[in-house]
Order: C-alpha cells, then sequence, then structure tokens
C-alpha cells in the first residue's frame, strides 16, 4: 500500500492540533507511514501536544513556513508527502483519495475545501476551489505529491514566507499533470474573524497579482500584513 507522510508546520497551535491528529489517526487506513510536525518554536504547548498525540518534532531551523515544509519533507520516510496547515481537516477519504489519484499518473494534487462557518459569502470561496485555476489554490488544500518529484522540483523555495504554494504548483505543473479531489476538507474561517470580508478578499486579490508581477517577498509580506491591518 502506498505510505503517505503528513507534514505539518506549526507556531502556537495547541487548540487546533489535537482536532487534527485525532481526525488523521480515525481516518487511517494504513496508509498513513507518519506525521511529522515541524515547530517554529511555539510558545505554547504545540510541541507537548504533538508528542502527546505520537507526532514525530522537529525543531524549525530556519524561519519560514517553506522551509519547515521543506525540512519536514527531508525527513520523511513515505512516498507521498502531504502538507496540510494544523487548522484543516483533509476528507475523511483523504487517504484512499491520495492513492486513486497517484495510481491514475498524476504526481501531485489536492483536495476542493469550505470553511467552518455558515457565512454564505466564505461558501462561495469553498465553491470556487473546485476550480482548475491558479488562483482558487493555496495551502489550505492539503496539497499532496510524491516524493521523488517533490525532491525533483527542489521542494518549496527555502527562504519564502509567503505565496509559496503557489510557487511550487506553477513549477510542478510545467512538467506533470495536476490533479483537483473534489471532496471537501474543512478549513478554519479564524482569518475572517474580526475582519472585514471584502478586505481580506481584496487583500488577497492585491498581493495574488503582485505575485504574479514578480514583486519581492519582503515586499509581498509588508503589502499583505498591511492590508490585513
Amino acid at each position: 500500500m502506498l505510505s503517505v507522510s503528513v507534514i505539518i508546520p506549526t507556531l502556537n497551535e495547541a487548540e487546533n492540533l489535537p482536532v487534527l491528529l485525532r481526525h488523521l489517526t480515525s481516518i487511517n487506513d494504513g496508509s498513513l507511514r507518519e506525521i511529522i510536525v515541524v515547530d517554529a518554536h511555539s510558545s505554547d504547548n504545540t510541541v507537548h501536544v504533538a508528542r502527546e498525540f505520537g507526532a514525530t518534532v522537529l525543531v524549525a531551523e530556519c524561519c519560514g513556513r517553506a522551509a519547515q515544509m521543506n525540512q519536514g519533507a527531508t525527513f520523511a520516510t513515505g512516498e507521498v508527502l502531504q502538507f496540510i496547515h494544523a487548522d484543516t481537516r483533509p476528507p475523511h477519504s483523504n487517504f484512499a483519495d491520495i492513492r486513486e489519484t497517484i495510481a491514475a499518473g498524476n504526481p501531485i494534487g489536492c483536495f476542493t475545501y469550505r470553511f467552518d462557518s455558515n457565512n454564505p459569502l466564505l461558501r462561495i470561496n469553498g465553491w470556487f476551489t473546485r476550480l482548475d485555476r491558479l488562483w482558487c489554490r493555496g495551502g489550505d488544500q492539503a496539497i499532496f505529491i510524491k516524493r521523488d518529484f517533490f525532491h525533483q522540483l527542489g521542494g518549496y523555495k527555502q527562504h519564502w514566507k509567503i505565496m509559496e504554494e503557489y510557487d511550487l504548483l506553477i513549477r510542478a505543473r510545467r512538467i506533470a499533470p495536476f490533479h483537483i479531489v473534489r471532496k471537501d476538507g474543512i478549513v478554519s474561517a479564524r482569518k475572517y474573524q474580526g475582519r472585514n470580508y471584502l478586505k481580506v478578499q481584496l487583500a488577497n486579490l492585491i498581493v495574488f497579482n503582485m505575485f504574479r508581477r514578480g514583486y519581492s517577498q519582503e515586499k509581498l509580506v509588508r503589502t499583505y500584513r498591511r492590508l490585513l491591518g
């Protein structure tokens, strides 16, 4: 059976992490080789929680989520790598869907998602993740990729702080098919809590277009933080 290493980059995720780890354990059908939590020096109980649930914990050697995920990928032994944010839960058929996608000749893929909110505007956001467009993608979609293909691509850009998933997908799709599994994972709506929906959407749109135009990582990060306030 195809083996999967789940890699979770964390920073102060003690509240969300238990939900994800319980979920992964409950849906494991034998494919889950290991869960690797790469922690960026959390000040809460994230590390303790991860170890309590049997995850392998790595302390981040470099700042930034891209570097955390690369570190986890280097340590991983599964044939497939899956990158999951701590506030995300993949669908119950996660591992079977990964095996089916890989068997069909797709070395990389992701899932659609919906938010853990009844806000109709966020339901619209979730619906768009079924479209095969770059602007509809993102790290919340539990991206999975064959380990050898990930290393062939050179992994994530090590020092990137933002838009790292988009860059990886662009490079991957130049040379291999990409598959969207149209089964919804659950994503936290916390980014929208206490913020105006249109303000968040505008920030996403502006930074995405800046990324496409080649702006520096420093400029992208500063702009995104300023727009979100």
